[in-house]
């Protein structure tokens, strides 16, 4: 799961601002000396059929695991230039977006998700709004985070969805099945596992967190599903996971208290 792909001292110039935002955000040269590693850990063909074919089942329609699929979120206009740097080692990825932002200042319009499209990517839905805690929200608000956002991006694209990640990593059995009543048949979220399940109506499937600190070697460990690197991720996700939930609330005034752009970042959950 990456983010943005942005130059060095830029982070700010696509996707949501600020200090905690940018530590999801790696420059293009390490971008591209991940896939580097990935291809040389995993082969091409082995990222060339689960990226460009998509590779989420297997051929009884299955849920295939260690597939790796390089994915995106948020929608910010950096997609274009990491859909460059996949398409020249002939990959592609899937770009989840916010799209309440959509056409707005640092993300992607119409035209690009078009173009994305037309380049054989994958694109999905990340929310209207981006709530940092969507599995604390009412469940209608839920529904509407997905519906409309799956309308939106059929109405752009000309095409039914199906595919969709959740935003700030806050999953919930009310959030998959609200995805599943929206339309949605697969489901990421940002639990570090190898294998997809089916559950609540539709195909979860886990990913594992690139952050601009991640090293070449890991994120091709990562990818190849070694244990160790798994592992190391998987303890981690679960110390913050342990500590957003005794947080509660606090933990989004946290968040803004390391936003710099605190007061033109609103978040989903503040609407």
């Amino acid at each position: 799961m990456y983010h943005d792909v942005v130059p060095a001292g830029a982070e700010d110039s696509s996707g949501f601002p600020g200090r905690d935002a940018a530590l999801y955000k790696i420059t293009p040269q390490l971008f591209d000396t991940h896939l580097a590693a990935m291809m040389g850990r995993v082969g091409r063909a082995g990222l060339h059929d689960s990226c460009h074919r998509h590779g989420l089942h297997d051929a009884r329609g299955l849920p295939r695991p260690r597939a790796p699929l390089i994915s995106f979120d948020d929608g910010g206009i950096s997609a274009m230039a990491a859909a460059d740097l996949l398409e020249r080692r002939g990959l592609s990825g899937c770009f989840f977006v916010t799209v309440n932002c959509l056409g707005t200042r640092r993300f992607l319009s119409v035209p690009q998700l078009r173009d994305l499209r037309r380049r054989g990517h994958l694109v999905g839905s990340h929310s209207c709004s981006h709530p940092l805690r969507m599995g604390h929200c009412a469940p209608g608000r839920v529904l509407e985070e997905w519906t409309r956002s799956r309308a939106v991006l059929a109405d752009a694209l000309g095409e039914e969805p199906a595919d969709a990640s959740l935003p700030g990593g806050d999953f919930a059995p009310l959030v998959a099945e609200a995805a599943a009543m929206a339309g949605f048949t697969r489901l990421f979220t940002s639990e570090p596992v190898l294998v997809p399940r089916c559950a609540y109506g539709l195909i979860l499937h886990g990913r594992f967190t690139i952050r601009r600190w991640t090293s070449a070697r890991t994120a091709a460990a990562l990818a190849a599903g070694d244990w160790t690197a798994c592992t190391r991720q998987a303890a981690a996700w679960t110390l913050r996971k342990i500590g957003k939930h005794l947080g509660g609330r606090r933990y989004l005034e946290l968040r803004r208290l390391l936003l710099r752009h605190g007061n033109e970042l609103r978040w989903g959950d503040q609407r």
